[in-house]
């Protein structure tokens, strides 16, 4: 098999006409744009565990989710998904993918809520909780069409593991 090719950056549209299992296409589309880049980075040579990696990818896949179900349940549902993959910092080892930024349309011009709380007691309005807990930034900009809500999913780090030895007294 051979090595993914690193490009200044890459980008994949999905146009969204309507119709049933759209967050389902959205995930299976963003996942299949991950594993085509490699992201967030060649198994083994970015530090991180498999298991990190695979949370780093879910984490993504869970914003998408909250993204494309709050366009569904409060705009009318979406029209266009885009993932884009920056040029990786070149301050970090080759292997290490960039981050991503993912953005999606609809036809509604007004612009998502944030509340700090869901409403006690009552299922749902976590959404954009968890799309803040989970980006580095996000915001919506107005479009002709509607607005674009965008997300950007900062590239992972290993967590710190402690040296050989640590926390052991003389």
């Amino acid at each position: 098999m051979s090595e993914p090719i690193r490009v200044r950056g890459q980008i994949r549209r999905l146009g969204l006409p309507s119709g049933e299992s759209v967050v389902a296409r959205c995930r299976d589309f963003c996942r299949v744009a991950l594993e085509d880049w490699d992201w967030p980075g060649s198994p083994g040579t970015t530090g991180l565990t498999p298991a990190e990696r695979e949370l780093a990818i879910e984490d993504v896949l869970l914003v998408v989710s909250e993204a494309v179900t709050n366009a569904c349940l409060h705009a009318g549902g979406p029209t266009e998904l885009v993932i884009r993959l920056a040029p990786a910092d070149p301050r970090r080892p080759a292997e290490v993918a960039g981050d991503l930024r993912i953005e999606v349309s609809d036809r509604s011009s007004r612009t998502p809520a944030f509340r700090p709380h869901g409403a006690p007691g009552t299922p749902g309005g976590n959404g954009l909780i968890v799309i803040d807990r989970l980006t580095r930034a996000w915001g919506a900009v107005t479009t002709e069409a509607g607005k674009s809500v965008w997300m950007e999913v900062a590239t992972p780090v290993p967590a710190s593991r402690p040296r050989a030895g640590a926390g052991e007294t003389p």
